[in-house]
């Protein structure tokens, strides 16, 4: 059994060109849906690297500090 309090991970599809350039193609996807988007891009015959990872969960962001006035 899963974790109630835990949220799905989540994965990105991600490119490297030839010149070693990386590049995001598709993020919040499950990893069948990130696997298979990635075996498509593989499958078109491009000379590029494709690859799925999980992403990190989003922290929380930090309260503004307020501004001061002199």
């Amino acid at each position: 059994m899963g974790h109630p309090d835990r949220t799905p991970a989540t994965h990105r599809v991600m490119r490297q060109d030839d010149n070693g350039n990386r590049f995001l193609l598709a993020r919040g996807l499950t990893r069948p849906a990130a696997e298979a988007l990635a075996a498509e891009f593989e499958a078109r015959g491009h000379k590029q690297l494709y690859w799925v990872e999980p992403e990190e969960p989003e922290e929380p962001k930090a309260a503004e500090e307020p501004t001061r006035s002199e």
